[in-house]
């Protein structure tokens, strides 16, 4: 039987528009710890909370964001948000307060929010249903491609610029996004019948219990994206932590070109039961590195680095077998709440993460952090398999 098409001009350009969308973000986060510790002089509890900020906007927005775009029509929001998001780079440059910083933060929060739940929707909606997973894999593979360079990138400008010119490069970038986020051509909204005012309109309620794994999940997620670099250096490895994000993206990259395959073949729950064994292993392993530095500093740089290409692949092949469950549990009509559940989940993770690794780190060190990290992914594998793995096969719609 032959394959529906994937490939077409409009999903080419939403994979464009959201690389450039993910690159401008990700050539800030393992800088901006560094900007609020040098510009602001704030501690690291401080940093924690401040940068959480954007992901508790992102969280709160995400299910108005879901339920708007199954009752209007989805790229004008899409195009307003990312407008948004991309406007708050250059408020960034003229921030000269850590107020006016925090909700600059927060605002860029909510239009994150809404972006990504639109990009994602938008991509459910222009791709063959035979192919979703194949296609949220690879559309998740140009985020894996901006991890790979935009941290690298920003850690290398860090070193040599100003951080104006590092939230100028996210701009332009953001900037040239954007127009490719106009050029996306997506069917005619289809009438649906308007549905009474309920919680299930903004969060799917059949996938709450799938969300508090993938919360768990996203909480050492959070921690590592934030504060890999820190940690790196706390225990001697000054030079080069942008190949540990390099190193994560390429895994990334490499699962996404046969986990999508495998989620579309029904293997749902067994690649994400894969995945989690994997990065439990790597959690703990990260933990002692600080012990392996201490032993062999030329083993534990590259027991470091390796454990990044590791979870990697574990993340990457768990990212679109994750969102497919959300959308299987949801009718069509919902896809923009699925995708929003799915997302909203994630940012919780990503918000306690940040938030408790900094505080962690405080009053312990980030050693303790990683350990505790691995701790949570044991708990999420045990939920998933025992209780999650067979509510998904009675409840899912496809």
């Amino acid at each position: 039987m032959k394959k529906e098409k994937l490939i077409t001009p409009a999903y080419c350009f939403v994979l464009t528009a959201n690389f450039l969308l993910y690159f401008g973000f990700y050539l800030l986060m393992p800088v901006l710890p560094f900007y609020l510790e040098e510009v602001f002089q704030s501690d690291k509890a401080a940093i924690g909370l401040i940068l959480s900020s954007y992901t508790i906007a992102a969280l709160t927005i995400r299910p108005f964001s879901g339920y708007l775009l199954d009752t209007l029509s989805r790229k004008p929001l899409y195009i307003c948000a990312y407008f948004i998001f991309t406007a708050i780079f250059a408020g960034y440059l003229v921030a000269g307060a850590l107020f006016i910083f925090t909700l600059l933060r927060v605002v860029h929060g909510f239009s994150f929010g809404t972006v990504t739940v639109g990009g994602n929707t938008i991509v459910i909606d222009i791709t063959p249903s035979s192919r979703r997973g194949e296609a949220l894999g690879y559309y998740g593979l140009a985020n894996n491609i901006a991890m790979a360079v935009g941290p690298m990138i920003g850690l290398i400008l860090h070193d040599f610029y100003s951080f104006n010119v590092i939230f100028t490069c996210a701009l332009i970038s953001c900037t040239v996004g954007f127009f490719f986020a106009l050029l996306v051509k997506t069917p005619a909204k289809q009438p649906v019948k308007k549905e009474p005012i309920s919680l299930d309109r903004f969060i799917l309620l059949k996938g709450l219990p799938i969300g508090m794994t993938l919360i768990l999940l996203s909480i050492p997620y959070g921690m590592t994206t934030t504060y890999i670099a820190m940690y790196g250096h706390s225990i001697g490895i000054e030079n080069g932590i942008g190949l540990f994000f390099t190193l994560l993206a390429v895994g990334m990259a490499v699962s996404r070109l046969f986990s999508g395959r495998q989620v579309d073949k029904g293997r749902i729950t067994q690649v994400i039961a894969g995945g989690l064994y994997l990065v439990c292993l790597c959690y703990f392993a990260l933990a002692g590195c600080a012990r392996f530095m201490e032993w062999n500093p030329a083993a534990g740089k590259w027991i470091f680095f390796g454990l990044a290409l590791f979870m990697g692949i574990g993340f990457g092949s768990m990212f679109p077998a994750f969102n497919t469950m959300f959308v299987n549990l949801a009718p069509n009509n919902q896809r923009g709440t699925a995708t929003s559940t799915y997302l909203t989940s994630w940012d919780v993770g990503i918000g306690l993460g940040l938030t408790l690794g900094g505080y962690i780190a405080q009053i312990t060190d980030f050693q303790t952090a990683f350990f505790f990290c691995g701790i949570l992914i044991v708990i999420s594998t045990v939920f998933f398999v025992l209780k999650i793995t067979p509510y998904f096969h009675k409840h899912k719609l496809r």
